[in-house]
């Protein structure tokens, strides 16, 4: 899918979870949705991308898998030059600290993901040799 193509389909996405109190169909129905909102390293600006998550406590995880692609996504390094980040979850918006898990911890969270969505496990194979990063979203205040 061409970068133009994979912004339409956000899009549509986007649209769908605003209108619809955080709930997607299709591909997508049933599982946790949020929207994150990140700025961008380069432009400085706004960029918002549907992602499934991980409820994990008062956290919410992410996982930088962009499919399985040979590359991480670009919500990702905006996150590593700008951690604060808003989310959308249902229809509650407030603002996040983001922290990159590593090592058992990060393990650990992978691994519940795959259990709930077996795909998960498809793109660790497919991204190999990149390892997908797991971050953790604290909300702030």
């Amino acid at each position: 899918m061409s970068d133009i193509d994979m912004n339409e389909w956000n899009r549509q996405i986007i649209e769908e979870f605003r209108a619809n109190e955080g709930r997607v169909g299709g591909q997508f129905e049933g599982a946790p949705m949020v929207l994150l909102t990140t700025t961008g390293a380069k432009s400085g600006l706004p960029r918002t991308t549907p992602l499934m998550y991980l409820p994990d406590g008062d956290r919410i995880v992410i996982f930088a898998s962009k499919a399985g692609a040979p590359t991480h996504p670009d919500w990702y390094h905006n996150i590593v030059t700008n951690p604060t980040v808003t989310l959308e979850v249902g229809t509650e918006t407030f603002a996040a600290e983001a922290t990159i898990a590593e090592g058992d911890e990060r393990q650990a969270l992978f691994d519940r993901q795959i259990a709930d969505y077996p795909g998960f496990g498809d793109y660790v194979v497919s991204a190999a040799p990149r390892v997908i990063p797991v971050v953790i979203l604290k909300r702030k205040g």
